[in-house]
C-alpha cells in the first residue's frame, strides 16, 4: 500500500479517558481553504454553463428587457397584453404596502419568460442557419448571393465573444442520409477495386438489402436521430472503441511529436516542468471556457463536446465493454520513472505550481535512487494487454492496491520520464526519426498507462511527445491542446540561460509521494505474459518519418488545388507503385459541423483517381492528359470530402444500419460484407489549427511536426501527414514487419517520387515527364534541386538546424 509522506494535521494521543483528537489550526485553515476553492469552482462552472446556455444573448439583455417593461408600465402601457396582471393575481397577497413589489415580481417573471422565448428563438434561428451547407459547395474564391446572405445572417445571430461551448445549443443534428443514395455511393466506391464478377455479386446483395431490410433499419435510425443528439457518434464510440477487445497499443492509441529540429532545453526535468505547467494552463482555460470555439471560415462553429474529457479521464477496462471515467477535477499527475510510480501534486495553497517548482519535483524523482519493487517496473504492460485480460486483472489489483490505482487513474494525466534520449540526430537523421516515432507509438510497452486520456513522454535529452488514447476524442482535439502546449512552454514560459525553468525553486514543497503496489502473487505471471505480448506488438511495428521539403502547401495553393486532395492523389499513385494494385483507402474527415459529430470516412480510391494513376504509369499519355485527369480526380475527392463533412458520407450511415440490424437480429449479407472490409491504406491529415501561436517566419523550426498511428490492417499502411508552414510536409508511415507485403521505408520513397512526379506535371516547356526517368532508373538522385514550376521555385528555404 502507498506510504504517507505528507504531514498530518492532527495528533492522536491517549489519555485516561481514551482517545483524544487535538485538531491544529493550520489543518482547520487548510480544510476551510479547500472547501472555499471547491465552491468557487462550482460557482464558476455554474456561471459559465449559464452564459453558454443563454448565448448569443447575455444577462445584461435581461436587465434591459426588464427595465423596458418597467418603463412601459410606468407610462401606463402594458406590453404583456394583460399577462402581467394575471401573474400578479397568482402571486401571494402580502398586503397593500407590497403592491409595488408584486408588480416588480410580475414584471420580472414576464421579462424572464419573454427573454427565454427570445433565446429559444435565437437558438432555433441559428440552428436553421447552421444547417445550410451550400457554402461548402462554392467554388474556391467565389461566393454566390445566397451564401453571402447566409453569411451576413450568421454573423448577426452568432453574437460576440463566444465561449468554448457557446454554440452547443445551436448546432444542428447530424442528418441521416438517404439509404438508396448511400448504397449507390458505396457501390461506386468499391467499383475500382473489385472485379466484374465480384462487383456484380456485391450489387446483387445491395439490391436485396434495399428491397428487404433497408426501410425498416432506416426507420429506426430516423427515430434515433429525432431523439438522440447524434444518430451514430455514441455507437461509434461504444462499438468501435469501448467494445474492442484488442490491445490499445498500436491499435487504438496514436502519438503527437515535438518540434522536429529544435529542443528548447536539454534538461529533462525543466522540459517536463514547463510542459506540465502549460498543459495545466490549458486545462484552466478549458474549465473557464476561455478557449475560443473553432470556426471554419471564421464564422461556422464546430462542435466542442470532445474537449470535455481531455483531462482527468481514464478508459476503465471491462470484461465485454470498457467505460470512460471522467473526474471534474484532479490536482495531481501520476509520474513513472525507472519502474517506479509517483504522485506529484500540481497545486499549493497559492494555486498552480510554477514551472520551476514542478521542475524541482521532477528533478527529485530523477535523483531518487530507490529501486522499483518486484514486478512493479513492468506493471503498466497490463494496460497494453487485451482488454478482457486486463479487466480481470484490474479487479485483483483494485482489491490489493486500491490507493495506488486510484492515484494513477484519478490523475490529471500520466507523465513518463524516459531514461533514453530521442529525436533527430546528426549521425543518422533517418534512423533517429524512425526510432523517435516508434518510441512514441509503442516504446518498450511498459512505460506508459495506456488507459489514461494521454501520456506526456519526456525523454532524457529534453525531447517531448504525447501518446493519446483514442476513444474519448479525435486527433484535432488533442492536437489543439498540443499546439498550445508547445507554443506556451517555449515562447511564453521560456527557459533561463542555463536551461532551467524561469523562477525560483520552492524548498517548502513536500517530496513527491512514492506509490507502492501490493501485488498479489497470482498477478506476477500475468504481468510477465502481458510484457511479452506488449514487446511482440512493439517489435512488429515499422515506423518511418520523412520531412518532404521540396515544396509545400504554398506551391499547391498557387496551382489552385486543395493541398489535402493533392496529397491524397499522390498517395494513390505511391501505393499503386508499391503494391501494383488499388485498394480501399480510408481518409478521416470530421463531422463536427453537427452536434457531437466525430468523423466520417472519405473513400479516396475513386474511379477518377485510378484513371489518373493509370495515365501516370502509361508512357503513351502526355503531360496535359495526365494533368487533366489529375484535376478531375482532385475535384472528385473534394466533392467526397465536402459530402462527408456535411453528413452525406457512406461509412457511418452503413455502420449505424449494421448496428440496428444486430439489435433486431436481422441477417443482412450486404451489411455483413461491408462490415468485414479491410482498409489497407488508412490516411489522415493532422491540421494546424493555431498558426498564430507560432512565428514561422522568424522561427520556422518551431512548429509541430504532427504525429502518427498504427496500420488498420495486418497487411496495410497507416499514413498521416502535416503541412509544416508553407514549404514542408512531414509524413508519418507505419506498417507491420510481420507482413511480407508492406515496407514503410519503401512506401516513403514511393510517396516522395509520386509528389515530385505530380509536381512535374506543372512544369513548363518539357516534353518528357520526370516520372518516366525515375521508372527507367535513370534519375535515382531524386533531389530535384532545379524543379522549375510554372509559378516559382517551390523549394523550402534552407534553415539552420539545432539538433
Amino acid at each position: 500500500m502507498a506510504e504517507a509522506h505528507q504531514a498530518v494535521g492532527f495528533r492522536l494521543s491517549l489519555t485516561s479517558d481514551g482517545a483524544e483528537m487535538d485538531l491544529s489550526a493550520p489543518m482547520l485553515q487548510e480544510i476551510y481553504l479547500s472547501g472555499l476553492r471547491s465552491w468557487k469552482r462550482r460557482l464558476s462552472r455554474f456561471w459559465n454553463n449559464f452564459l453558454t446556455g443563454v448565448y448569443p444573448a447575455n444577462p445584461l439583455s435581461w436587465l434591459f428587457l426588464f427595465g423596458a417593461i418597467q418603463l412601459a408600465w410606468f407610462l401606463q402601457l402594458d406590453p404583456s397584453l394583460g399577462l402581467m396582471e394575471k401573474i400578479k393575481e397568482l402571486l401571494p397577497d402580502w398586503g397593500g404596502q407590497h403592491h409595488g413589489l408584486r408588480g416588480a415580481l410580475a414584471a420580472a417573471l414576464f421579462a424572464s419568460c419573454l427573454w427565454g422565448a427570445l433565446i429559444f428563438t435565437l437558438h432555433v434561428a441559428l440552428r436553421l442557419l447552421l444547417s445550410y451547407h451550400g457554402w461548402l459547395l462554392e467554388p474556391h474564391g467565389a461566393m454566390s448571393s445566397p451564401t453571402k446572405t447566409w453569411l451576413a445572417l450568421v454573423r448577426i445571430f452568432s453574437g460576440r465573444h463566444p465561449m468554448l461551448f457557446s454554440y452547443q445549443c445551436s448546432l444542428p443534428r447530424q442528418p441521416v442520409p438517404s439509404v438508396q443514395e448511400t448504397v449507390r455511393k458505396y457501390l461506386e466506391s468499391v467499383r475500382p477495386v473489385l472485379s466484374d464478377e465480384d462487383f456484380n455479386w456485391m450489387a446483387g446483395l445491395a439490391q436485396e438489402f434495399l428491397r428487404l431490410q433497408a426501410s425498416l433499419l432506416q426507420w429506426y435510425l430516423q427515430l434515433k436521430s429525432w431523439w438522440a443528439s447524434n444518430y451514430v457518434s455514441d455507437w461509434w464510440e461504444e462499438f468501435v472503441y469501448l467494445r474492442s477487445r484488442n490491445s490499445l497499443m498500436t491499435n487504438s492509441n496514436y502519438y503527437l511529436m515535438d518540434f522536429l529540429y529544435v529542443t528548447p532545453t536539454p534538461l529533462q526535468a525543466a522540459r517536463a516542468g514547463n510542459a506540465v505547467h502549460a498543459l495545466l494552463l490549458y486545462r484552466h482555460r478549458l474549465t473557464r471556457q476561455e478557449i475560443p470555439p473553432t470556426l471554419l471560415m471564421e464564422m461556422r462553429p464546430l462542435c466542442s463536446a470532445q474537449y470535455e474529457k481531455i483531462f482527468n479521464t481514464t478508459r476503465v477496462p471491462g470484461v465485454q465493454k470498457d467505460h470512460i471515467h471522467h473526474l471534474c477535477d484532479s490536482r495531481h499527475v501520476a509520474v513513472f520513472h525507472r519502474g517506479r510510480f509517483f504522485r506529484v501534486g500540481t497545486h499549493s495553497g497559492n494555486g498552480l505550481l510554477s514551472p520551476r517548482a514542478l521542475e524541482q519535483q521532477f528533478q527529485r524523482i530523477l535523483d531518487d535512487p530507490s529501486p522499483s519493487c518486484p514486478h512493479e517496473e513492468h506493471l503498466p504492460a497490463l494496460t497494453a494487454a487485451p482488454r478482457d485480460t486486463w479487466a480481470q486483472l484490474r479487479r485483483s489489483l483494485k482489491m490489493q492496491a486500491a490507493e495506488a490505482l486510484e492515484a494513477v487513474e484519478g490523475a490529471a494525466f500520466f507523465v513518463s520520464l524516459d531514461s533514453e534520449p530521442a529525436g533527430l540526430t546528426k549521425e543518422d537523421p533517418a534512423a533517429s526519426l524512425d526510432a523517435y516515432a516508434h518510441a512514441l507509438l509503442a516504446g518498450p510497452g511498459h512505460d506508459r498507462w495506456f488507459d489514461k486520456s494521454f501520456t506526456l513522454i519526456v525523454f532524457s535529452n529534453g525531447k517531448l511527445g504525447l501518446s493519446v488514447e483514442h476513444s474519448w476524442a479525435d486527433c484535432p482535439i488533442s492536437g489543439h491542446m498540443w499546439e498550445f502546449t508547445l507554443a506556451t512552454e517555449c515562447f511564453q514560459l521560456g527557459y533561463s540561460a542555463d536551461g532551467h525553468c524561469k523562477g525560483h525553486p520552492d524548498p517548502t514543497l513536500p517530496q513527491p509521494q512514492r506509490l507502492y503496489w501490493d501485488l498479489p502473487d497470482k498477478i506476477h505471471p500475468s504481468i510477465s505474459l502481458a510484457l511479452r505480448g506488449a514487446k511482440t506488438l512493439s517489435g512488429n511495428i515499422d515506423c518511418h518519418i520523412f520531412p518532404f521539403s521540396h515544396f509545400g502547401k504554398s506551391f499547391i495553393k498557387r496551382c489552385y488545388l486543395s493541398p489535402d486532395s493533392f496529397i491524397q492523389m499522390a498517395l494513390q499513385l505511391a501505393h499503386f507503385r508499391d503494391r501494383g494494385q488499388f485498394c480501399q483507402t480510408y481518409e478521416s474527415a470530421m463531422t463536427r459541423l453537427f452536434l457531437e459529430g466525430r468523423t466520417e470516412t472519405v473513400r479516396s480510391c475513386t474511379r477518377e483517381a485510378c484513371n489518373f494513376v493509370k495515365a501516370m504509369e502509361d508512357d503513351e499519355k502526355t503531360d496535359p492528359e495526365c494533368l487533366a485527369l489529375f484535376r478531375v480526380a482532385v475535384d472528385k475527392h473534394q466533392a467526397l470530402l465536402k459530402a462527408a463533412m456535411s453528413g452525406q458520407g457512406v461509412d457511418r450511415h452503413l455502420f449505424a444500419l449494421y448496428i440496428v440490424s444486430r439489435f433486431l437480429h436481422l441477417q443482412s449479407p450486404f451489411l455483413a460484407q461491408v462490415h468485414s472490409e479491410q482498409w489497407q491504406l488508412a490516411t489522415s491529415q493532422i491540421p494546424v489549427q493555431q498558426m498564430h501561436l507560432f512565428d514561422i517566419h522568424n522561427y520556422p523550426d518551431y512548429v509541430s511536426s504532427g504525429g502518427g498511428f498504427g496500420p488498420a490492417d495486418d497487411h496495410g499502411y497507416g499514413v498521416s501527414y502535416i503541412f509544416m508552414g508553407d514549404n514542408m510536409i512531414t509524413f508519418h508511415i507505419s506498417s507491420k514487419k510481420s507482413s511480407t507485403k508492406t515496407d514503410s521505408h519503401q512506401l516513403g520513397q514511393h510517396i516522395e517520387d509520386a509528389l515530385l512526379d505530380v509536381a512535374s506535371l506543372f512544369q513548363a516547356g518539357q516534353g518528357l515527364r520526370r516520372r518516366r526517368r525515375v521508372l527507367e532508373g535513370k534519375d535515382s538522385g531524386h533531389k530535384c534541386d532545379s524543379l522549375s514550376i510554372q509559378t516559382q521555385s517551390s523549394r523550402a528555404p534552407t534553415t539552420s538546424t539545432n539538433f
